[in-house]
């Protein structure tokens, strides 16, 4: 296999050594960012850290301006892959479950969105928003607001099939991410070391929070 050429096997395109280099650069740039902040994080450092070129990470991304957006809206991925699948994810859960499933909903939701690298982005992404106000509100459309608005359809949805009771599905999704992950994003955006929370942790918080939800919304 030669760099830039792609090879398939199977009939799948496996990754070329210029892939695995964009991805190790990218890995070692969230890592600097994430610890040092935008300011501090040196091309060169980032080069040694993914055992690269200088010369190889402004061929990739240009400067270190286009390196961030990179690390910044790359990590979106996972928050919009979660976003398309939620509204349909209850369609087949029987009213009598819809309980449970909010609460593993919930479980998920908080673990992940606590997790100390997903705080660290946001603090770094807020940190950042006067020197790159675009990238932010790029971020916040892709991340947080994407995951606001399916959870609002989702609610619309189980609102019209009567297992709950929702005037405002807008509403009722800041209702439910507030009272589920709300403490959370308080402690991690000013703690710097905080630890994700335990499964036992995360059960009890996530299983109050949808008991408050459902005194509210359920019918």
């Amino acid at each position: 296999m030669e760099d830039g050429v792609i090879v398939r096997i199977d009939g799948v395109s496996a990754p070329t050594a210029t892939d695995r280099k964009r991805a190790a650069i990218v890995e070692a740039a969230t890592r600097r960012f994430l610890r040092q902040g935008y300011d501090a994080t040196r091309i060169d450092q980032i080069a040694a850290d993914a055992a690269a070129s200088k010369q190889t990470v402004y061929n990739q991304f240009g400067d270190k301006e286009a390196l961030f957006r990179q690390v910044v809206l790359g990590a979106t991925a996972t928050a919009e892959a979660f976003a398309a699948a939620l509204p349909a994810s209850f369609d087949d859960v029987p009213d009598a479950a819809v309980p449970d499933a909010l609460r593993a909903l919930a479980r998920r939701y908080l673990a992940t969105t606590a997790a100390p690298q997903v705080l660290a982005l946001r603090r770094l992404v807020v940190g950042e928003a006067t020197r790159f106000p675009k990238l932010a509100a790029t971020y916040h459309e892709r991340a947080p607001a994407l995951v606001m608005a399916a959870f609002a359809e989702l609610f619309a949805r189980l609102g019209a099939r009567g297992v709950l009771r929702v005037p405002d599905p807008a509403e009722a999704a800041q209702h439910f991410a507030f009272l589920v992950v709300g403490p959370a994003i308080d402690r991690g955006m000013l703690l710097v070391d905080v630890e994700a929370p335990g499964p036992a942790t995360v059960r009890r918080t996530a299983d109050r929070a949808v008991e408050v939800f459902l005194a509210g919304y359920r019918r």
